[in-house]
């Protein structure tokens, strides 16, 4: 399985989501992405963009360093 992570700590909305999507854009659908970023509106960016994009937000969780992991798996057939 195709799997990447983007490090988004530091970057502020809308960036997470509009890197989240470039990178999702050149996956193939099943493919899974981690995000990590520590934009307070991040988790409702997310939850937002997956559900008006089709993608699945299979988890989210605070790591260590108190950002949070978005794990997103790429829509598709």
């Amino acid at each position: 399985m195709d799997e990447r992570v983007l490090d988004a700590r530091g970057l502020i909305c809308p960036l997470p989501v509009l890197r989240a999507r470039k990178i999702l854009m050149g996956l193939p659908p099943g493919a899974v992405l981690d995000v990590h970023a520590t934009d307070p509106a991040a988790e409702a960016d997310f939850q937002a963009f997956c559900e008006a994009t089709g993608h699945r937000l299979l988890a989210s969780e605070t790591l260590p360093d108190g950002a949070k992991s978005f794990r997103i798996e790429r829509a598709g057939a």
